[in-house]
């Protein structure tokens, strides 16, 4: 039995770093080393500098191409500086198509600084394949997709976008940060790259910032590769270990998340004082279907929207047990406000023509017992009744 026929679950600690094979200690060596001794003028050793490889930034991105099922992993020093690596192998007059209610920050590089370099970019509802094909242009190079994506929660079908790229003999790129290789392998569906902020679900515990890719083939990879060199936004040593550490509790961490993510979504959903639940994981959602389809869960992130911003504000003041704060997938309950956190770089015009309101709140489900945040979540609603505040 080799490790390619081990469970995803078996794999997380037993995988092609399971050992270091030269003292046989069962955690990565952490290799500070900035250069590398050579012994020979005219041919160098496997290292040489750690911005163009290190042992234990190597470790993480060979752990990862195995989970994601590609054939080559790179760790950046942030998500975004994964993605904006990646968008890197498009050239002035480019086009992407890209998911509409995309992260803030991907947004910005998008709108921002793509477009500066004469990248050109159409946002799309990606859910209406249709509106995808007509997003289509001579010049089209590659498709964003992100899903389910930040905040509504809406889900791409992969594999027909996918398919669709390459009649078209452009790229997919597919940020998986939300479901991980522990739910959804976009690789295996037809994309050519995943994108993790690893900061997330990856690490799991809120004490890292990091990003990773992760290419189907080979000559993809040395693009990328050359890219992660010449631009240099790599992840330190530490961070990597930390990233590694976290991978190997990822799949407990996650299924005790989603199976409380379900019933949180269902007590939000049947709330009177909520007018929306965004998740996949539930039945009325409209890509329900296809998030069993492609993928082995509905995830642990979850949107809600409230009557109106004075709701919000009272059932934020008053709710106990999750942190107020930017990112997601931790061990701690992350509650979030979209519109002045993830998205504050979308402008309100924007925001509003993809439905994130005002009273939008993004909840990433952590390892606290459900039911104690049921119940606080009961105690805040109970400040609020339908567009005002009870003093």
């Amino acid at each position: 039995m080799t490790n390619e026929d081990y469970s995803f679950q078996t794999r997380l600690l037993h995988n092609s770093h399971k050992i270091d094979p030269a003292t046989g200690a069962v955690s990565v060596p952490i290799q500070h080393a900035s250069t590398y001794h050579q012994a020979d003028i005219d041919q160098f050793g496997k290292y040489d500098y750690s911005r163009s490889l290190n042992p234990t930034r190597e470790a993480l991105e060979d752990v990862i191409a195995e989970l994601e099922g590609g054939a080559k992993g790179f760790a950046f020093a942030s998500g975004m500086a994964a993605i904006s690596t990646a968008f890197l192998l498009l050239s002035a007059g480019d086009h992407v198509v890209i998911t509409e209610d995309v992260y803030g920050g991907t947004f910005r590089m998008v709108t921002e600084v793509l477009t500066r370099l004469g990248i050109e970019h159409t946002f799309v509802d990606m859910t209406n394949l249709e509106e995808v094909r007509q997003a289509v242009r001579p010049n089209t190079k590659a498709f964003y997709v992100e899903t389910p994506s930040n905040p509504l929660l809406k889900v791409t079908d992969i594999r027909a976008v996918s398919e669709l790229a390459k009649a078209t003999g452009a790229l997919t790129f597919v940020d998986n940060t939300f479901l991980t290789p522990a739910l959804q392998r976009p690789l295996e569906l037809g994309a050519d790259i995943v994108l993790h902020s690893a900061t997330k679900f990856l690490a799991g515990h809120s004490d890292v910032v990091a990003g990773l890719a992760v290419v189907k083939d080979e000559a993809l990879a040395a693009r990328l590769g050359f890219l992660q060199n010449s631009f240099g936004a790599i992840l330190g040593v530490q961070d990597a270990w930390l990233v590694l550490r976290g991978l190997k509790t990822l799949h407990v961490r996650l299924l005790q998340s989603q199976q409380s993510a379900v019933k949180i979504a269902h007590f939000l959903d049947a709330h009177p004082l909520v007018r929306n639940v965004y998740y996949p994981g539930l039945g009325h959602h409209p890509q329900h279907a296809l998030q069993k389809l492609e993928a082995q869960g509905p995830g642990a992130v979850l949107s809600f929207e409230l009557e109106d911003e004075e709701a919000l504000r009272a059932f934020v003041s008053h709710v106990k047990i999750p942190v107020f704060a930017v990112s997601l997938g931790a061990v701690e309950s992350i509650l979030s406000y979209p519109a002045k956190m993830s998205h504050a770089a979308m402008p309100p015009e924007d925001r509003r023509k993809r439905g994130i309101s005002d009273s939008l709140l993004r909840l990433s489900v952590g390892l606290e017992n459900p039911d104690d945040l049921i119940a606080d979540f009961e105690q805040a609603f109970s400040y609020t009744k339908a567009g005002t505040t009870v003093k």
